[in-house]
């Protein structure tokens, strides 16, 4: 009988620690149950700003099988258009996800929510929100759909920390499943039907800066992250 290798008995035991620190690491409490309950047709105010709600004009919206993914992620959704005086759009949604700490339960991206809906994304970069509180790193790109022009602007939240999807997200998931943690987590997306994307980006821009600008500490501490606590 072969006898097994020193190096493969190495590697043996640290994959069985590995293991077993996972399991005695794994997150147990949700931050979502540590703080005032979430309602997001509250936390946003429906006038802010130049900035009112505009009846006429409904966000994107999925087919029923990405909707049924939605709601095994997100607690809530919010889907808004607001104008102000100049007749300029933007519209906003966000979601909110009491669990953030896996894979399976990360927020949907909009690109694969447009994607899903047969529109083709351009333009992928990583841009700076400045706003009055601090910097937010977002995401923008732009969807387009035969003549339909849709200059897009994101961020995630995970727990107190704004990020982005991949390796920035992962990072933030890691360090709060080592205080045990589990962290809950926002989608915030705006957009604007525009042939014109640099300023569609501008417009965009002002509409956050307004908004945030309008919601309490607490608000923009789950929209934002800790800089705009």
């Amino acid at each position: 009988m072969k006898l097994i290798s020193f190096k493969h008995l190495v590697i043996g035991l640290c994959m069985f620690a590995a293991a077993g620190m996972a399991l005695a690491l794994k997150p147990t409490t949700k931050v979502a149950d540590a703080g005032p309950k979430i309602d997001l047709e509250i936390l946003i105010p429906e006038k802010f700003g130049d900035w009112k709600i505009d009846e006429t004009i409904v966000p994107l919206l999925v087919d029923p099988e990405t909707q049924a993914k939605l709601d095994k992620i997100y607690n809530q959704t919010l889907a808004r258009t607001y104008v102000n005086a100049a007749g300029q759009r933007v519209m906003l949604s966000i979601a909110y996800g009491g669990d953030q700490s896996s894979e399976q339960s990360q927020v949907h991206r909009p690109e694969y929510c447009y994607a899903s809906q047969g529109f083709q994304l351009r333009g992928s970069q990583v841009a700076r929100l400045v706003t009055e509180y601090g910097q937010i790193s977002v995401r923008r790109l732009l969807a387009v759909q035969g003549n339909r022009k849709e200059p897009i602007t994101y961020w995630i939240t995970v727990g107190d920390q704004a990020t982005l999807p991949g390796f920035g997200r992962k990072l933030t998931q890691i360090a709060y499943g080592l205080t045990g943690k589990v962290p809950d987590g926002m989608l915030v997306r705006v957009s604007s039907i525009a042939a014109d994307t640099g300023q569609a980006y501008e417009i965009q821009d002002a509409f956050l800066n307004d908004m945030l600008h309008a919601t309490s500490p607490q608000a923009r501490l789950k929209l934002a992250g800790r800089f705009g606590a």
